[in-house]
């Protein structure tokens, strides 16, 4: 009977999937011809390289360079799949949203409530909160174990409780522990997400990469994707092989990732540009085939703004506004191989990049693309001319000036500067994630601005005089998550 649901699934939403998903060509094949990958493989002893790209909720290209495995000279295709790494984060917290929204799990109660094989350590930090799954997925419960060693056939693969109680050979060989106090800060944390796939299993009684197939890769026909290992059953057979930074496979290159839920999916630029529209057809409420709504909504809803590097909701990274859009995005990034997958809130828009190469191989060419992409897709979002409001001359004389970074709080300067009765903000952010040096800082009103590429509000704070003394940094309201930065001129 299992099979049968599964084979009517696969059917209802198959029509679907090939009339709002299916590569478009025509008029854009430029941007394969714009991006002139092939050049950057060679320069920078890539093996592979793979992208799609969405716009009005419709994967519109999809175009693969390379080979899957140095060894055999076979050509990635658009079915090849990647180890994803830490875009398994933001799928393992819409999953557990999924299961929430079916009174599965309830994601506000505390997560010792769910665990049997191993219990959270004890800790100062902890005597007087509780650590809720919430906490763990939005990296906000302070615990340690930022990520893990990769390991591969003929390994001794620890299990998930090992992972905790840090007995891995090579890396994370300290149990992990609370470092701040749940709630007040933000830190980001595998280790936290081990936690979460612990207490998944230990409640529902399955796998996690079962638990992910039934209730998001099957229904969405995410036919490339999975949570299965190299060393399990089932297993996807074409995929691509991680490479070193002179273009060798590393070991048998097919990492083994026993942490599933903060590193373990692997899948294909096409799938995720699958998966991310159906969350901006959620988050619109048109469209949508799985996902809800509110589950949309509470997976890209900002979570955490002090500490977090311009912000982060359930797993998703929130700190980029390109050109006035709010984007959901994550990096995955492990040994040998890794991606980017950019989505806007509105309109439908974004791409999904994968390499199989090391860091320094693949960093150059992704960045490229991303910077590319962003330009020649022409993807921009007007703030209504009639909420811009004129500088007054002198909040523009107060700010323009260097400064520490106060936009994402890293050790960076941020400068100000004045043109044409304009003010425009520099930052290497910008630089490296765009392209560009600057953007424009759009003045609102009672002290208040819009970056045109940054996706947080900033108002001004004044003394009693009149004289600014601090940044406030806000999403959504300055009453909520808000973050008050002294202004420090350099």
């Amino acid at each position: 009977m299992k099979k049968i649901f599964y084979l009517l699934v696969l059917i209802l939403f198959w029509n679907c999937d090939d009339k709002n998903n299916k590569p478009m060509s025509g008029n854009y094949r430029f941007i394969g011809d714009s991006l002139k990958i092939e050049k950057k493989l060679s320069q920078h002893k890539l093996p592979g390289f793979s992208i799609a790209v969405f716009k009005n909720y419709r994967i519109i290209h999809a175009q693969q360079w390379g080979v899957k495995a140095a060894n055999n000279q076979e050509k990635i295709d658009v079915n090849t799949s990647f180890s994803t790494a830490s875009i398994t984060k933001p799928v393992t917290a819409l999953l557990c949203l999924i299961l929430e929204e079916k009174g599965l799990i309830n994601l506000d109660e505390p997560i010792k409530k769910y665990l049997k094989r191993w219990q959270l350590p004890e800790s100062e930090f902890t005597k007087n909160i509780k650590v809720t799954w919430k906490h763990l997925l939005s990296h906000t419960a302070g615990t340690s174990q930022h990520g893990f060693s990769d390991f591969y056939d003929g390994d001794t693969v620890p299990t998930i409780v090992q992972s905790l109680k840090g007995q891995l050979p090579r890396y994370n060989d300290k149990e992990i522990e609370f470092l701040f106090v749940p709630g007040t800060s933000w830190k980001y944390s595998g280790g936290g997400y081990v936690i979460v796939q612990m207490a998944l299993e230990d409640h529902l009684k399955k796998p996690i990469a079962e638990l992910a197939q039934e209730h998001i890769f099957t229904p969405l026909n995410l036919k490339n994707t999975t949570m299965i290992q190299p060393n399990e059953y089932g297993f996807l057979s074409n995929v691509a092989k991680v490479h070193d930074e002179d273009g060798n496979i590393i070991k048998t290159g097919l990492p083994i990732t026993p942490q599933l839920a903060p590193s373990g999916m692997w899948s294909t630029p096409t799938d995720l540009a699958k998966l991310a529209i159906e969350i901006q057809n959620a988050l619109r409420n048109k469209g949508n085939t799985v996902i809800s709504y509110e589950v949309a909504r509470k997976a890209t809803a900002i979570s955490a703004l002090k500490d977090a590097a311009g912000g982060w909701s359930l797993g998703w990274q929130l700190s980029f506004g390109y050109d006035n859009y709010n984007w959901f995005q994550c990096n995955g990034s492990n040994t040998g191989v890794g991606g980017d997958i950019f989505a806007t809130m509105e309109d439908g828009n974004g791409f999904v990049i994968f390499a199989n190469g090391e860091k320094s191989n693949r960093f150059p060419v992704i960045d490229y693309t991303r910077n590319t992409l962003l330009s020649i897709m022409k993807w921009k979002k007007e703030i209504p001319k009639n909420k811009i409001k004129p500088i007054p001359t002198n909040v523009q004389n107060a700010l323009v000036g260097t400064y520490d970074d106060f936009l994402y709080q890293r050790s960076f300067e941020t400068i100000i500067v004045a043109k044409n009765n304009r003010l425009y903000i520099q930052s290497p952010f910008f630089e490296h994630f765009k392209g560009t040096k600057e953007s424009e800082m759009v003045y609102l009103g009672d002290n208040v601005f819009k970056i045109i590429d940054y996706p947080n509000f900033i108002k001004v704070e004044t003394n009693k005089n009149g004289q600014a003394i601090n940044f406030l940094i806000y999403r959504d309201s300055p009453d909520t998550l808000a973050v008050t930065i002294p202004l420090n001129k350099k």
